[in-house]
């Protein structure tokens, strides 16, 4: 997946709490606080200290050729294999383990660039706020733009800078946890970075993957890029409200997406119209149900 598109090595991951305005140098400590201890201490495990360098190479399931003379002169090819995502692994289990302990609910929303996911994160949070608690991480290569947005909602938010890296991993995502502290029962929304690609790859510690794909993007997306839907729980097809201007199947867009994944659930909504929106709260009402074994309110009951 990522292993030719030059990912950061970490050294360029800025993680900006919004609440205090301090951006976090990558090679302290983190203050990762109870997160670290639970879910993040590696230092002994990977043997690197804990300067977060992580060998992003991202060389994962790669076979990396390099030539060199024998002792005859003849070019022989060494063959190597690594799997830098076993770290990531390690770390993603951890933090699943430490929101399950908390009861929280932490959605991974994933789609490509323009396809709508902080305006529909902005209106989640607007209008469910008063009856849930949302901890937001926003992941972009750079600007605070998407922070700020969700800043304006009054939910707390981390911003996390990627540098040239095309996706958060479980790292990232313990260090910005370690900074907003989400409650007991809450629900975290992580918005990665925009990309159908490397996202797909690294699992972050999520209750699931939340795939949105807008209108404008083409309808054979999830056969172009089958590895992100194959890995969502649920397709939100968004800016419906755009249908009859573009050139959109949603019944082939639909088939495409269960031909990769027929598990996937789909749900067809427009953030800018409100159209579907229901459904989606429902969903967040029936997953946070079950991560707080049922005591969630029903958020149809609930809305005025």
């Amino acid at each position: 997946m990522c292993e030719i598109c030059g990912c950061s090595d970490g050294a360029e991951v800025k993680v900006v709490n919004l609440e205090t305005g301090e951006t976090l140098d990558p090679s302290s400590k983190h203050r990762h606080g109870d997160l670290h201890h639970h879910a993040h201490s590696h230092d002994h495990e990977h043997n690197h200290g804990h300067s977060h360098d992580h060998d992003h190479d991202h060389l994962h399931h790669q076979d990396v050729l390099h030539r060199n003379k024998d002792h005859h002169g003849r070019e022989a090819t060494v063959l190597l294999e690594r799997d830098v995502l076993a770290k990531n692994a390690t770390l993603a289990a951890r933090n699943r383990t430490w929101f399950a302990g908390r009861e929280i609910l932490a959605l991974n929303l994933v789609s490509g660039p323009g396809a709508g996911k902080t305006t529909l994160l902005e209106r989640t949070v607007r209008e469910l706020q008063a009856i849930q608690t949302f901890f937001v991480i926003e992941g972009d290569q750079a600007t605070t733009n998407d922070s700020l947005r969700i800043k304006a909602t009054g939910a707390p938010v981390v911003q996390i800078n990627t540098g040239s890296g095309c996706h958060l991993d479980a790292d990232m995502v313990a260090r910005g946890v370690a900074e907003l502290k989400p409650a007991f029962g809450s629900v975290l929304m992580i918005e990665n970075v925009g990309n159908l690609v490397c996202p797909a790859m690294f699992d972050l510690g999520e209750s699931a993957k939340v795939a949105i794909l807008s209108v404008a993007e083409g309808d054979d997306k999830p056969i172009k890029y089958p590895h992100m839907f194959q890995a969502a729980s649920l397709l939100l097809i968004n800016k419906i409200d755009l249908l009859p201007y573009v050139d959109f199947d949603l019944g082939r867009c639909q088939a495409y997406a269960r031909q990769v994944n027929p598990a996937i659930e789909i749900v067809t909504l427009s953030a800018k119209t409100g159209e579907g929106l229901v459904t989606w709260f429902d969903w967040i009402s029936a997953a946070s149900r079950r991560e707080r074994g049922g005591t969630f309110p029903q958020l149809l009951e609930a809305l005025p």
